[in-house]
This record gives C-alpha cells, sequence and structure tokens, in this order.
C-alpha cells in the first residue's frame, strides 16, 4: 500500500468518518489533514532515525506497537487516541504546538480539536510505517530509507493523478523535498508557510481551494 491509498483508500474514509462523527469536523478537512499529517509525521521520523538510537527505538516501537493491524480496524484509532498523543509528543517535541496552531490555521478545524483529531490519525500513520517495513523486511538501519521511500514514492504518484487529495499531498511533498537531506525543511516551509517555499500562497491556498474558501 503506498501512502497515497492510505490518503484515499478505505483505511484513510473510514478513520475520517470515525472522526467526523466523534468531533463534529467535516470528513473532508480530516482527510486533508491527514494529507498533509502524514508526510509530516514519517518526515520527522525519517530525521530521527539519522540518529542510531532513534531509529532503533523506532524500529522497536514499530515492532511491538505497530504491526499494521489497525488499517484494517481503524476503530483503534479512537480508542488509541491518548496513545497518539504521546506519539506526536515524541515525534514533533518542542515544535508540537506550532505544527498543530499552523495546521489549524490551514485546514479550518479548530485548535481544541487539532491535537484530539491528530491523535487519532497518529496510530493509523505509525501503523501504516510499521506495515511497509514488515513487508519490506526492515531493520533499524533501514529505517531512513524505508521512510524516503515512503515520501518519494508519494510525490511520484501525486505527481501523476488529478485527486484533490493526491494535489494537497503533492503541494507538501513539491518543490524539490527529496533532494534536500531528509526533505524536512521544505516540508516543513510548505505545511507552516515558509518564506522559502516556492507556492505562493503556500498549503493554505491549496488548502482553502479544496475545502471551500476557508
Amino acid at each position: 500500500m503506498s501512502l497515497l491509498d492510505l490518503l484515499t483508500g478505505n483505511t484513510g474514509n473510514q478513520v475520517a468518518t470515525q472522526a467526523e462523527n466523534k468531533f463534529g469536523v467535516s470528513k473532508t478537512q480530516i482527510l486533508a489533514l491527514l494529507a498533509v499529517a502524514a508526510p509530516l509525521v514519517i518526515s520527522y521520523l525519517r530525521n530521527k532515525s539519522q540518529d542510531s538510537k532513534e531509529a532503533e527505538a523506532l524500529n522497536n516501537a514499530l515492532d511491538k506497537d505497530h504491526d499494521g493491524s489497525i488499517l484494517d480496524d481503524v476503530s483503534q484509532a479512537d480508542a488509541r487516541q491518548n496513545e497518539g498523543g504521546s506519539i506526536l509528543s515524541h515525534v514533533f517535541g518542542n515544535d508540537k504546538n506550532t505544527v498543530e496552531n499552523n495546521l489549524s490555521q490551514n485546514t479550518g478545524i479548530s485548535i481544541d480539536k487539532i491535537g484530539p483529531i491528530l491523535a487519532m490519525l497518529a496510530p493509523v500513520i505509525m501503523g501504516y510505517i510499521g506495515k511497509e517495513k514488515q513487508q519490506n523486511n526492515v531493520g533499524a538501519g533501514g529505517i531512513g530509507d524505508l521512510l524516503g521511500g515512503i515520501l518519494g514514492n508519494a510525490q511520484n504518484q501525486s505527481q501523476a493523478s488529478n485527486d484533490p487529495l493526491s494535489n494537497i499531498l503533492g503541494s507538501v511533498l513539491g518543490g524539490g523535498t527529496t533532494q534536500s537531506s531528509g526533505g524536512l525543511g521544505d516540508i516543513l516551509g510548505s505545511v507552516l508557510g515558509g518564506g522559502n517555499n516556492k507556492q505562493s500562497g503556500g498549503l493554505g491556498d491549496i488548502l482553502g481551494g479544496f475545502l471551500g474558501g476557508k
């Protein structure tokens, strides 16, 4: 399963419906948030995995807690929301509040709901990574390359598709991200509206068009 398949397939739609029912936020907004949050989490993890201890810790966490079963049973997303919050705190660290504030502004999801919704999405994203790890038989030493490959494949797929979600994903991954060291700076620039972003309006304009001018 590619990252684009996760976003546009049954899993993405089911978890978005679940979050819509729980938080009263439109499914469209949640899918757009997932399209941004997934590559952002993966990019942060890829950056962290450059440290061998972080790579080992991530490898162990994936083996222990994220075997991909959540992709076939998205009801786990609600039950594991507290765990998802812990995942986000570790992944984003001191950037967590900044990331949440900017994602809230760009998606139109209120700041009081953005964190809880992201916490529901986080175990799904980790489950996807864990499944890819299993299928590719990757150990701690190959985690960084695996994550980079996921981002690269998503970028290629998004460029070949006219689907609105893939367009959002392409905007996050675009602008030569794969050429930078880890791609983190460019992705952050795109998501957080950095001044060196090649899209003049940043992600907000693209999300705004997709979400009806929010």
